[in-house]
């Protein structure tokens, strides 16, 4: 795929509510002086890898940190399947500890291996892993870090160096082989995971999760959830009781709420990059543990909930909160066509902005080419983790909004009539912001890749 076939729907004479897009991205886009300067072109063509594993530019290497299927250094196992979210924390010393999601369901290749304190359910397959690596990039430790959980799909960082994983499940006990309800958020600290244990965090309700976000200054919690068939999936906020209160604050409880935009009870039909909400209200959810009836199918009054198809990756940036709609399909249900949606709320504002949309105008025509974990890039602009069909991505989103191809999955898992590359997921910046750390979901690889993040591309 070249850049060409990928452009944002940038219109800045569309001023919503009196902002530019210029202006909607702001913060998003924040960084060097180089980093403004980066074009369509992004940091020059990808060179074929010889090794078939990672097309990057010129003058950007990667290394290989860990790969499915390999024994982990802990003598605990095999490394899991289905690699996903993931996030970089600074530890002592200059080094940097990595979690990994592994979104495995009951069919999984390779569990999750289950170890005595770190383990809810042990029917379950999903998990957590955590990779130490020192200062000079090497790895140091890979060990489980959270065990017996389903389908952890992405999650969140917090303040105080934890991880929050999610499970993209709402399974019951008794069902899909399951002993314990599924459904939650669980904080993991891979520095010493059994600090944190293996807890449901059950103020933060039970659905199918997909990423959090924490406001740094007030410590509420952003959550989505992915819904990708009807009754799709709500945006969340938990006002917790103890706030920023370290680890395990989570489990004293909160409020969990969910966004209404009125006039809007589906964001895929706002198209217009720009368009602003003021007024965003937040409605109490009835029954956060779903003990009868999934937490968007319950009473929101006669005024209806805001819902949107797909919302996936969730970031803190600035003074607000981005989410991620991977897509939208009319022929699901959805009030419009799009192939992605990146939207901002600020909360000091209680303002709601569609900062970036994706097609179906341009010349991308599958529905599936959808963006889906997305993070700050150290240099400003986005780096956006494609899952789709055919060829997989890691895109660069400018703050002009220009796309880049970044990198490209070169590792087959079907066949050569039928090749079949595995999604891109977990991206995310060491502290320093000198590497970046980014998934390959199937095989399961971890890569570390450096390059010259700060300084203007190539060409």
């Amino acid at each position: 795929m070249s850049v060409t076939r990928r452009h944002v729907l940038a219109r800045t004479g569309a001023l919503g509510a009196g902002i530019a897009f210029s202006g909607a991205l702001s913060e998003l886009f924040t960084g060097t002086a180089a980093a403004q300067h980066l074009g369509h072109t992004g940091y020059g063509p990808l060179v074929p890898d010889p090794k078939g594993l990672l097309d990057l530019p010129e003058g950007f290497r990667y290394r290989v940190l860990s790969r499915e299927g390999d024994p982990l250094p802990s003598g605990e196992g095999r490394v899991p399947s289905n690699h996903d979210g993931m996030t970089a924390l600074p530890g002592r010393h200059g080094r940097v500890h990595l979690v990994r999601n592994h979104e495995n369901r009951a069919t999984a290749k390779i569990p999750v291996p289950v170890v005595e304190g770190l383990t809810y359910d042990p029917a379950a397959k999903g998990g957590c892993t955590a990779l130490t690596l020192d200062s000079g990039g090497q790895v140091r430790s890979e060990r489980v870090a959270l065990a017996g959980t389903a389908v952890n799909c992405a999650g969140g960082p917090t303040p105080w160096r934890t991880w929050l994983t999610c499970e993209e499940t709402e399974e019951r006990a008794g069902t899909g082989g399951y002993a314990k309800d599924h459904g939650f958020v669980f904080e993991v600290d891979p520095a010493d995971p059994r600090r944190t244990g293996a807890v449901p965090l059950t103020a933060m309700g039970r659905f199918q999760h997909e990423a959090v976000a924490i406001d740094p200054r007030t410590g509420v919690v952003y959550e989505t959830e992915d819904a990708f068939v009807k009754p799709f999936g709500l945006f969340y906020r938990l006002l917790p009781e103890k706030p920023l209160g370290g680890t395990g604050s989570l489990r004293a409880g909160g409020r969990l709420q969910a966004m209404r935009v009125p006039g809007v009870p589906d964001l895929s039909s706002i198209q217009e990059t720009g368009a602003c909400f003021d007024g965003v209200e937040w409605v109490d959810v009835p029954d956060p543990l779903a003990a009868e009836t999934p937490v968007r199918l319950q009473d929101y009054g006669p005024r209806g909930i805001t819902r949107a198809q797909k919302l996936e990756g969730c970031y803190w940036g600035g003074r607000g909160v981005y989410f991620v709609s991977s897509y939208a399909r009319s022929r699901d249900g959805s009030a419009a066509d799009h192939f992605g949606q990146v939207w901002r709320y600020d909360p000091a504002a209680r303002r709601l902005t569609l900062v970036i949309v994706f097609g179906p105008d341009t010349d991308v025509r599958l529905p599936g080419e959808s963006p889906d974990n997305v993070c700050l890039a150290p240099g400003g602009g986005l780096m956006v983790c494609e899952d789709g069909s055919g060829a997989q991505h890691v895109f660069g989103v400018t703050r002009r909004g220009e796309v880049y191809t970044l990198a490209r999955n070169r590792q087959n898992t079907g066949t050569p009539e039928a090749p079949e590359w595995g999604e891109f997921a977990g991206v995310t910046f060491s502290p320093d912001g000198e590497t970046m750390y980014v998934n390959c979901y199937r095989p399961g690889t971890t890569f570390a890749v450096r390059g010259p993040w700060r300084r203007p591309p190539a060409g």
